[in-house]
């Protein structure tokens, strides 16, 4: 007979939660928050909903108890990223050999549910505790992250840690890498193809700019380099541009993505590394649209990461090449890492899963977080 944290995240997995900014076709975070809401009503929260965009929320749920207490929170996001390509049948489906199928299941409905149960299963401890352990869902996650930055922005001094959900095996991530996300474009002149002289091909200069930039960028990012993350990267995502093969292209388009060290982002961010290199190489682009997120760095000996580690004593310190809501969180002043049950290497897939043995070791680890709260300073 499945378990309670099997049923939640089955529920979970099944109710849509697409970041429209993900996929044109995507429903949103509503009725996921609306959901998670009630569950968490039930178990003794004071709940709201934050809008953070139009009919998009952050629920922000407030453990019963005094207010007079240091605050930790609990923060999975609560969208997903597209479900192109997936058997929608499938769905919340558990295999012969124990795992639960459908988009979300790693990342990141089944730490939600592992976070969701426990704070359950704890319901009648929350409130004696010395510390008030809260629940934050984040909207937007997967593009933007404009729920953790409305949050930072606007509640960061209520809180002393923050554990972001996200399928890391039950590590605890406390090192990510940043990002940069632009878009670089390129001007040429329309002329007809049967006569490309009296044009400019925009596609072709943005060819040839987008190599120079990789060839001299590249080794420069390498300088920026972490002992447990490695160098800053550069990735030429997409490129588009034309109307059709008989016209010369007057415009075209590239997006590119750059994975930070936290000693890049000290000196200044890839955005300005990038827009020196365009100057410097007199190459023919324009920067549209930067978006950077910080890199993360909560050092080992933190005494909420000392916590952790003494309440689940396998767990250990990982970094990770990806970004978080945490990092967001860290940012704002809030000492915060990732954990949860799950692979990233299921995240984003067309066949995603959790196994189910490690969904309840999820349950039991934020259990144990929970209980060993009940003794010792917080």
């Amino acid at each position: 007979m499945p378990s309670d944290v099997v049923f939640l995240l089955q529920k979970l997995i099944r109710i849509p939660s697409v970041n429209p900014d993900c996929s044109p076709d995507g429903d949103g975070e509503a009725a996921m928050a609306d959901y998670v809401q009630k569950y968490l009503e039930e178990s003794g929260f004071s709940v709201l909903q934050e809008e953070v965009l139009p009919g998009r929320s952050n629920v922000i749920a407030r453990a019963p108890g005094p207010d007079n207490r240091p605050r930790i929170m609990l923060a999975p996001h609560l969208d997903t990223v597209s479900i192109a390509g997936m058997d929608l049948d499938s769905f919340g489906a558990i295999t012969d050999d124990g795992k639960i199928l459908g988009r979300g299941a790693s990342d990141t409905k089944g730490p939600m549910a592992s976070m969701l149960q426990a704070l359950s299963n704890c319901q009648n401890l929350l409130e004696k505790l010395p510390v008030a352990v809260d629940f934050i869902g984040f909207m937007g996650e997967e593009a933007s992250q404009h729920g953790s930055k409305h949050f930072a922005k606007h509640h960061a001094s209520e809180y002393t840690f923050a554990i972001a959900g996200e399928p890391t095996d039950l590590d605890i991530v406390n090192v990510t890498k940043g990002s940069l996300w632009a878009t670089l474009t390129s001007t040429g002149k329309a002329a007809h193809a049967s006569q490309p002289e009296q044009g400019e091909n925009a596609i072709l200069k943005l060819a040839r700019a987008l190599d120079i930039l990789d060839r001299k960028l590249s080794p420069e990012l390498t300088k920026y380099s972490h002992p447990i993350l490695g160098c800053s990267t550069l990735n030429v995502g997409t490129i588009n541009g034309g109307k059709q093969p008989n016209i010369v292209p007057d415009f075209a388009s590239s997006q590119i993505d750059i994975r930070t060290t936290p000693s890049l982002h000290d000196d200044g961010g890839a955005l300005a590394v990038v827009e020196k290199t365009i100057s410097y190489q007199k190459l023919s682009l324009k920067v549209v649209n930067p978006h950077e997120n910080p890199p993360m760095e909560v050092p080992d000996d933190n005494i909420w990461i000392k916590k952790l580690i003494t309440a689940n004593p396998k767990s250990k310190t990982v970094g990770a090449p990806w970004f978080s809501d945490a990092a967001h969180l860290n940012a704002a002043g809030i000492p915060s890492v990732c954990i949860g049950p799950g692979s990233i290497n299921q995240a984003h897939t067309k066949d995603e899963f959790i196994k189910i043995d490690r969904l309840k070791e999820g349950v039991v680890y934020f259990e144990n977080l929970i209980k060993s709260l009940e003794s010792g300073s917080c």
